[in-house]
C-alpha cells in the first residue's frame, strides 16, 4: 500500500517535509508525490526546477515523484485536484491521499465537500456569479446562507483544496487523509521558528536573502519570472482574440479585453491592472497568460492524461510503479515517438521546461527533459546519484 500527497513544492520547504513524514508515521507507507512541473497553479514559473525540487523531495520523504501534467498544473484547484487525483488513482497500492490544510477535522471537510451535490447550493453560487463574484468567493457564501458554519472550511486555501480533493476522490477506493499544517500560515509575510510560507520563501530568494534556516536543502539556481516578460508580451501580442477564446478561462468577451490590453500596455502587471475586475482575479489572469504562452487549449485541459512522467524514486517507489495502469514514461523521446494519446500533455510539458529555461540569470539550453535523467535515491544518507535511460 501507500499514501499519495499532490504537490507543488515550490520551493521544498521545512512544512513539505514534516508533511510527507507525518503521512508516513500516520500510514507506515512509501509516499507518492504527483508534483507540479515547470509551472504552478499561480500561473507562475516554479522557483526552480521540477528535477531539483524532485531530488529535494526524494531526500527527504518521497518515495516517487511524477509529474503533475502542465495542463492540469496551471489551472483552477477543482481541475488541479482531479488531475492529481487521477493520477494517484492509477496506482493500485495507492490507499490515501493526505494533503496539508488548517482544519484538520475530516468531518468538516467532507461536509463542505458534499455541499457542492446541494442543488439549492449550486442555484447560489450560479446568481453570485452573475452577480460578479469571483468563484470562491461566491462558494463561500452560497455554502454559508445554506449550511451555516460549514462554510468557515471555505475560507482558506488550503482548505479550499483539501474540499477539492475530497470531491475527486469522491466514488474511489482511496481515503481522504486530511494533516493540519504547521507553523507559518498559508502566504503569510512572516516566519514562525524554522517554517516559512513558500511564498516568502520564493521572495527572499529572489531578493537575494538566505532562506536557507526553511528549507533542508536550498536551490542551487531560481527563477525570475520578469525574465519572462519580453516572451510573454510577443506572444500576447501575435495571438487574436479567436486563439484567445480556445484557453480555459475565458469567457463573456474576456478575450477582446486581453488583445486590447496586450496592445496597449507595455508589461505583464499593466496587462493584469488592465484586465482585472472583480470577477477575474490575477491568479485566473495569470494562470490564462500562461495557457497562452504553452498553448494549453481549453480542450486539452478537459481531456484525461493516462501517464505517469516519472522524475524520480526511492527502491521502495520503484516496487509501488509495478502497480500503475497508466502508462509510465521514464524517457520523453521514446514515448514522443510512440506517439498515442498522451503525445499532446508530454509535449506541454516539455515547452514549458524550455520556457522555463528563459527565466533563470544565465538561460539555459533547451531540451532538459531529454536530457536531465530520472533520479534513483538509494539512501536518505546520500544525495541522489542519477539513472539514465537510454
Amino acid at each position: 500500500m501507500a499514501v499519495a500527497v499532490i504537490c507543488e513544492f515550490n520551493p521544498f520547504h521545512n512544512g513539505h517535509k514534516y508533511l510527507l513524514r507525518r503521512a508516513k508515521e500516520l500510514t507506515g507507507e512509501p509516499v507518492l508525490a504527483v508534483m507540479s512541473g515547470s509551472f504552478t497553479q499561480r500561473g507562475e514559473v516554479a522557483v526552480c526546477s521540477k528535477f531539483e525540487r524532485a531530488r529535494a523531495a526524494l531526500n527527504n520523504g518521497a518515495d516517487l515523484v511524477a509529474e503533475l501534467p502542465a495542463a492540469y498544473a496551471v489551472a483552477p484547484a477543482e481541475i488541479f485536484a482531479r488531475g492529481g487525483v487521477s493520477i494517484a488513482g492509477a496506482f493500485g497500492d495507492v490507499r490515501y491521499l493526505a494533503f496539508g490544510c488548517e482544519c484538520g477535522d475530516i468531518r468538516l471537510l467532507t461536509g463542505a465537500a458534499a455541499a457542492f451535490k446541494n442543488p439549492e447550493v449550486n442555484a447560489l453560487i450560479a446568481e453570485q456569479m452573475k452577480r460578479g463574484a469571483y468563484y470562491p468567493q461566491a462558494v463561500e457564501r452560497a455554502v454559508r446562507e445554506v449550511m451555516g458554519d460549514v462554510a468557515d472550511v471555505l475560507t482558506s486555501p488550503n482548505n479550499i483544496l483539501a474540499v477539492e480533493y475530497i470531491k475527486a476522490l469522491d466514488g474511489s477506493a482511496t481515503e481522504p487523509l486530511p494533516i493540519q499544517r504547521i507553523g507559518a500560515a498559508h502566504d503569510s509575510e512572516t516566519a514562525e521558528g524554522s517554517t516559512a510560507s513558500a511564498s516568502l520563501i520564493r521572495k527572499m530568494l529572489r531578493a537575494g536573502e538566505s532562506a536557507e534556516s526553511f528549507m533542508p536543502e536550498p536551490p542551487a539556481e531560481i527563477t525570475y519570472p520578469a525574465l519572462l516578460e519580453r516572451a510573454l508580451l510577443f506572444r500576447l501580442r501575435s495571438m487574436t482574440a479567436e486563439d484567445f477564446k480556445r484557453l480555459p478561462e475565458v469567457s463573456e468577451g474576456l478575450e477582446n479585453r486581453i488583445v486590447k490590453a496586450a496592445a496597449e500596455n507595455n508589461s505583464i502587471e499593466e496587462i493584469l491592472s488592465s484586465v482585472k475586475t472583480k470577477r477575474y482575479t490575477h491568479a485566473r489572469l495569470r494562470r490564462i497568460i500562461t495557457c497562452a504562452a504553452l498553448d494549453i487549449t481549453r480542450q486539452l485541459q478537459a481531456r484525461r492524461a493516462s501517464y505517469v512522467r516519472v522524475l524520480g524514486f526511492t527502491p521502495e517507489g520503484e516496487r509501488l510503479l509495478k502497480s500503475c495502469s497508466f502508462e509510465i514514461v521514464t524517457s520523453p523521446a521514446k514515448a514522443l515517438r510512440q506517439g498515442g494519446a498522451n503525445a499532446d500533455f508530454l509535449k506541454t510539458d516539455i515547452a514549458a521546461t524550455d520556457a522555463a529555461a528563459l527565466a533563470y540569470k544565465k538561460i539555459r539550453r533547451a531540451g532538459e527533459d531529454y536530457s536531465a535523467g530520472i533520479l534513483r535515491v538509494q539512501s536518505r544518507l546520500k544525495s541522489g546519484e542519477i539513472f539514465r535511460e537510454d
